[in-house]
């Protein structure tokens, strides 16, 4: 490969626009001439989604991959608040990928959990943009070791998965500051991934592949990323918009979209050729970066995998949360034992969508307890009968301890569709309940993407919440059972008693919008603020050891706490360090910035053997007193430092004063809800925030841009219902199924169908003609369409009566509790 200057200076303009997109759905272009290779680029956030040239592209992990090792998801990883496995995890994702010629992983996912519905929550760490911003750095750091670049997403404001190619996320900038862009900016600032993933929704009403002030203003000018920018498969919106915000590459190629546009950009003088040139710069060096890592390596080797293995089996141990114990745990060998549900057959250890990994291997819990007897107590899909019921009951009347296994089945939870509550499968609940109510000794094991609500978490002695703990997670149970090993992982999101007790409970997942009402209340933030018990808190977690904090001390640059170990069993412990601001409104007469009760600055996982004990160390940098106020700004007082091992577990407490600046409220804040919050503000009272109340364009023919999907044209056009029935048969065809209850099916209609036309272009590669036609025939404009493509002209006036849609694709609702496809 030629010096990049040097190949700039020789390619056309044509040919650097094209250079922007990648030559199919995993590859971006070669250029032969220069001797620039295509370099591949595959899904990774927890394990390696390689798919074979020629044998099924995709992005939404229906196709088959090459076999890797399948590490647990985000969910169970950042259980572990383990920097360090994160890094170990990460250098083996790495590893895997240089064996297998990928210079780029997709990953990981740091967008905040801010409503527990979130379908692809499994895929992210944390509430908290200090936790996940940690997480994600030590992912990245022990990627990029390996030489292969890591590519943190989705940025930004990407928060749900309903209408989440359309959806417009409305938020105020201190908000999108302090909780939404944090994590991205200490991924970017720390571990300086090679490429940022621009997300699919707008913000505040500007796509995000075409907003300057996020992709050039904040991630290049103010924090220094000099990285690549590519766009989330399908995410551009305007190529001549996308190349003058600094978006530099767009995925999936194959489809040219916006390339003629781009070129009569530069032609017409609106779109400087400088743009074109640094994204086709950025694109060259991130080839050369993997190109040059391939030459350093050498021939490929293959891996590890029995290692690879054997870390997998670790972080799911390490992510394993106790989340409650009267005594029946840690399991006593020889005392007889009952296991039941179907997911300790046949567990839930990934989730669906593009992160979906072929396993090596995988581990299912009822193999690692022999000797167990087994019920299954329920079916697959969470329902069960009287009969399994009583067996199971019978099953736990004969045992010391029962263990049943519970949690979310696979179509439940997935990316492409949020989940419709948090509830378990009312089978599950019942079998639950029968069992518990048949032995006192009975034990809950949780395998779920995230949040649930357990109102029977009274009537049971025990609950270990595995998350989705990767290939290796079944032959992590049985040790943590046992006490083999200690449980040691923290809950990264809070657990309310009911999802109404959420702030974003009346206005999250909006079908065109997203309003960030809550503002910087989000998860403890909010519960703690508006005083809300909740089933268990951020960062709690269980050990089968005791630990005792003492000596909280602080300097100018950090603060001190000793962990003792006071029980009989060695263990780890979470170390938390939150803060206190000076003082909230209302405790003084001049009312200060609104702020949350606490905010988590400090952690550290100590691993000590019985009696021993070890002081660590918490960095106060100014930034970990600061808050967004036209810049960041640290407020002169009194702060209060609180240590211990959950937000509503800090027995320590300790006073610093801090050098600053006044930060008045504004004038609005007195009375607020911010002041006071309580349930999901209304818009009024939101108004004050965000300053302008968001006006969402009508979903109405005439209105229609390439913008629209689909399932929001059917309604006006009999042309998009038919599109829409056609499109379901076609994939239920490629799959062999129909049933709305298959997660694939129901993925794959959700992303087809919910995906607006230039989405749909881009991904089809299908000629763009066509899509004008379709929505002009979808805005009543039938002549505009036959004139646009002829060649459709057959479809532009349908005759007869549009059919109705079949009972197996229920586009508005669907059984069991599952959210609309829209």
């Amino acid at each position: 490969m030629q010096a990049i200057d040097a190949i700039l200076s020789k390619l056309t303009l044509r040919e650097k626009i094209a250079l922007c997109s990648g030559k199919n759905c995993w590859q971006t272009k070669p250029v032969r001439k220069y001797s620039v290779p295509s370099l591949f680029m595959c899904d990774g956030p927890h394990g390696l989604r390689k798919q074979d040239i020629g044998g099924g592209f995709d992005m939404l992990g229906v196709h088959t991959s090459r076999p890797a090792v399948c590490f647990p998801t985000a969910v169970t990883l950042a259980g572990t608040w383990d920097t360090a496995l994160l890094a170990e995890v990460g250098e083996c994702i790495g590893e895997e990928a240089a064996a297998q010629g990928v210079g780029l992983v997709l990953g990981p996912g740091v967008n905040i959990k801010r409503d527990p519905l979130c379908g692809r929550n499994f895929e992210y760490f944390s509430e908290d943009p200090f936790l996940a911003g940690a997480l994600a750095s030590a992912h990245i750091r022990g990627v990029q070791k390996t030489g292969i670049g890591a590519c943190v997403k989705h940025f930004a404001a990407n928060n749900q998965e309903t209408s989440r190619f359309t959806s417009d996320s409305a938020v105020d900038e201190r908000t999108l500051r302090e909780i939404y862009l944090t994590p991205f900016e200490q991924a970017v600032k720390t571990a300086r991934p090679a490429a940022v993933m621009c997300a699919y929704n707008k913000l505040n009403g500007v796509h995000c592949s075409d907003h300057r002030w996020l992709l050039t203003d904040v991630l290049r000018r103010e924090w220094g990323f000099d990285g690549l920018v590519v766009t989330d498969w399908g995410a551009l919106c305007d190529r001549p918009r996308a190349f003058l915000a600094g978006c530099d590459l767009a995925m999936p190629g194959g489809s040219a979209y916006g390339e003629k546009a781009a070129l009569a950009a530069v032609r017409a003088g609106t779109l400087p050729e400088g743009c074109v040139d640094a994204s086709a710069r950025r694109v060259l060096t991130l080839v050369q970066n993997a190109q040059k890592a391939q030459r350093k390596r050498g021939p490929a080797v293959s891996c590890d995998e029995a290692a690879h293995h054997a870390l997998a089996r670790r972080a799911a141990e390490a992510g394993a949360v106790l989340l409650q114990n009267a005594g029946a745990l840690p399991l006593k060998e020889g005392e007889t034992l009952t296991v039941i549900g179907t997911l300790a057959a046949e567990m839930r250890y990934q989730g669906s969508g593009s992160s979906h990994i072929h396993p090596t291997r995988i581990a299912q819990p009822l193999a690692s307890l022999p000797g167990a007897v087994y019920a299954a107590g329920c079916n697959a899909d969470g329902t069960t009968t009287g009969a399994l019921l009583a067996e199971a009951a019978g099953a736990a009347r004969a045992a010391h301890t029962a263990v049943v296994f519970a949690g979310l089945p696979e179509a439940w939870e997935s990316e492409g569709f949020d989940r419709a509550s948090l509830a378990l499968p009312e089978g599950h609940v019942r079998m639950i309940e029968a069992v518990a109510a048949a032995n006192p000794h009975t034990v809950v094991v949780l395998m779920s993407g995230g949040v649930l609500e357990c109102p029977w978490a009274d009537k049971v002695n025990a609950i270990l919440y595995m998350g989705l703990p990767g290939q290796a997670g079944g032959e992590a149970v049985a040790p943590l059972l046992y006490g083999r090993v200690n449980p040691s992982g923290k809950l990264a999101e809070t657990w309310p008693l009911r999802y109404a007790d959420c702030p974003t409970a009346d206005c999250w997942r909006g079908r065109r919008s997203a309003e960030y009402r809550e503002g910087i209340y989000v998860g403890y933030r909010y519960y703690d603020k508006a005083r809300q018990p909740v089933r268990w808190p951020f960062g709690h977690g269980l050990s089968y050891t005791t630990f005792a904090y003492s000596d909280l001390r602080a300097d100018a640059d950090a603060a001190y706490v000793t962990i003792t170990n006071t029980g009989s069993t060695a263990g780890a412990e979470i170390a938390q360090l939150y803060i206190e601001s000076p003082a909230q409104p209302g405790q003084q007469s001049a009312p200060a910035l609104h702020r949350p009760v606490r905010e988590l600055k400090g952690f550290a996982k100590v691993f000590l053997p019985p009696g021993e004990r070890k002081t660590v160390r918490f960095p106060l940098p100014e930034r970990a007193f600061a808050v967004w106020a036209d810049g960041w700004k640290t407020a002169a007082g009194t702060y209060t430092l609180r240590a211990g091992g959950s937000s509503r577990s800090l027995p320590l407490a300790l006073t610093v004063e801090r050098a600053g600046e006044t930060i008045p409220a504004p004038a609005w804040q007195p009375g607020s809800w911010y002041e006071s919050p309580r349930g999901t503000p209304t818009r009024a009272q939101w108004q004050p925030l965000i300053g302008t109340l968001p006006a969402w364009p009508p979903a109405e023919k005439g209105a229609f841009t390439m913008d629209s999907t689909p399932l929001e044209m059917r309604r006006a056009s009999r042309l998009m219902t038919l599109l829409c029935i056609a499109a379901a048969q076609v994939i239920g065809r490629g799959l062999g199924t129909r049933d709305i209850h298959d997660p694939t099916f129901r993925m794959m209609v959700a992303s087809s169908l919910a995906s607006p036309l230039r989405s749909m272009q881009i991904s089809s590669g299908l000629p763009g003609p066509l899509f004008a036609a379709l929505l002009a025939a979808a805005n009543g404009r039938r002549r505009a369409a036959a004139r646009t493509c002829p060649e459709g002209a057959a479809l532009w006036t349908p005759a007869g009566r549009c059919p109705d849609l079949p009972e197996a694709l229920p586009l508005d609702s669907a059984k069991g509790g599952k959210p609309p496809l829209e």
